[in-house]
């Protein structure tokens, strides 16, 4: 699991404020010597600023120099986590690898003479360095130019050290299953949807295939976590990336990991699928009790603290072609639904939804069972935070410097994500009802609102257009 970003910063001891200078060091971190007040005499391009001891900001050059490792000195694990999360904003995975590993060969000497006992003491720090970041980010060695430099590494280290070839071969191996079931993942992702184009709307109801609104509760957080668990937390800045024509990196040429956006797909396709599972029956009767069943659902996803389905449901149910069925919900029992929806008021900036999640995520730290750990959050929201915090870190200070504060906020909130999509479901899976789920075909919205006039017809002049439109 990943630490959370320390307030010490990133291993530097600078007092109070100032710049430590990195010219002249084998690595930017100002470990053991004083700090220097008055910037006078620094090369800038080097330097890195901290301040009370935690590190803010520094130029790109110094802040790579920062995450070299030699014999003495390993980068704090945690300022290893909010660089290689946010520097892909400045310089692509491939490139920044390179730049380490040829820092490395410089500062060590290892091509001059005694280079190979000097290559044996510093191995370890390299396998470290190449351990961690498959680890926490897989998906970067999806490019064949990242593995290109792996590869030149491998043969260095094997050439030297028996006991450390083993090591990056185990660590090769756990990268390489990752990344297959990665690929299993998105093969399956791609049946799904087009079993769900292809198929036939199907008379099969919900509520008959999974009686229980609990259980079917239960299979929804299966679905969350799945999709959850295979984000890349890299996904996050790379998204933000693609839409920002301004960085120096696009990221147009790397393989696409599209799992971010397939699991916003995921949260609408509920959404069509809740509206379509009412809309599909002719009988008033009917309708309340799918409707009142969806209301259970989302109670019991809220207790579970599956937020994502919890509000996929709601906003479903405020589809206009059920929110228009009067009549129907005339019949419905919608004090519980009036709840949930406050719950995810979006006023204040969802301030509701906010002390929900702090409680939730308070109840997952301490928790002892498995159940209570598990916190799914509404994702459209966390996306927009991130892409809030992704703009900070992207826009440098007025001296050139990158703006490091932005780079640990967003490494904090991306470390309580990483900390969630970790739970193992804990409840049992029915794998009809999840391929049911996610699989099972959905109304469009044209083909919805005219299923909706056909349940209750129009009732003023606006829905009589829209009907004789759509017809």
């Amino acid at each position: 699991s990943l630490p959370q970003t320390p307030a010490g910063g990133a291993g530097g001891k600078a007092g109070a404020s100032g710049t430590t200078s990195a010219a002249g060091m084998v690595n930017g971190a100002g470990a053991d010597h004083e700090n220097i007040r008055d910037g006078a005499g620094i090369d800038t391009e080097l330097a890195l600023v901290y301040r009370d001891g935690n590190l803010v900001s520094g130029s790109l050059e110094a802040l790579v120099q920062h995450m070299v490792p030699t014999e003495e000195y390993y980068p704090d694990r945690a300022y290893l986590f909010a660089f290689l999360l946010s520097a892909r904003l400045f310089i692509k995975p491939h490139e920044l690898l390179g730049e380490v590993c040829a820092l490395c060969e410089h500062q060590q000497n290892l091509n001059g003479e005694g280079g190979k006992e000097r290559l044996h003491r510093f191995v370890p720090r390299l396998v470290q360095l190449l351990a961690e970041w498959t680890e926490t980010f897989p998906y970067d060695f999806r490019d064949e130019r990242v593995m290109g430099h792996v590869r030149s590494i491998t043969q260095k280290v094997a050439a030297v050290d028996a006991a450390a070839r083993q090591e990056v071969s185990g660590l090769l191996q756990n990268l390489l299953l990752r990344l297959t079931a990665l690929e299993r993942y998105e093969e399956g992702l791609a049946r799904l949807a087009t079993e769900a184009a292809t198929e036939q709307l199907t008379q099969v109801d919900i509520t008959e295939l999974c009686p229980s609104a609990t259980v079917l509760a239960q299979q929804l957080t299966h679905v969350e976590l799945e999709r959850l668990s295979y984000i890349g937390p890299e996904e996050f800045v790379q998204a933000f990336a693609k839409e920002s024509p301004h960085l120096e990196t696009s990221f147009k040429d790397m393989k696409k990991t599209r799992n971010l956006e397939s699991y916003v797909q995921w949260f609408n396709r509920l959404s069509y699928f809740v509206a379509t599972e009412v809309c599909k029956h002719a009988k008033k009767k009917q309708r309340v009790r799918v409707v009142e069943y969806w209301i259970e659902t989302a109670r019991e996803c809220f207790n579970i603290g599956n937020f994502n389905s919890l509000m996929a449901i709601i906003a479903g149910l405020n589809m206009s072609p059920i929110s228009r069925l009067k009549k129907t919900w005339s019949k419905v029992q919608s004090a519980k639904f009036s709840i949930l929806e406050h719950q995810m008021d979006p006023s204040s900036n969802f301030s509701s939804y906010r002390s929900t999640l702090k409680a939730a995520m308070w109840r997952s730290a301490g928790a002892t069972d498995e159940r209570q750990r598990i916190v799914v959050p509404f994702f459209s929201l966390l996306v927009k935070d991130l892409y809030f915090l992704n703009e900070g870190c992207s826009n440098k200070l007025p001296n050139g410097h990158i703006n490091f504060e932005k780079f640990w906020q967003l490494a904090k909130q991306v470390t309580e994500f990483i900390v969630w999509k970790q739970v193992a479901c804990p409840f049992e899976k029915n794998p009809r009802v999840i391929a049911f789920l996610q699989a099972s075909p959905v109304l469009t919205e044209n083909t919805l609102a005219l299923a909706s006039f056909e349940c209750e017809p129009p009732d003023n002049n606006p829905e009589k257009e829209r009907y004789k439109a759509l017809k």
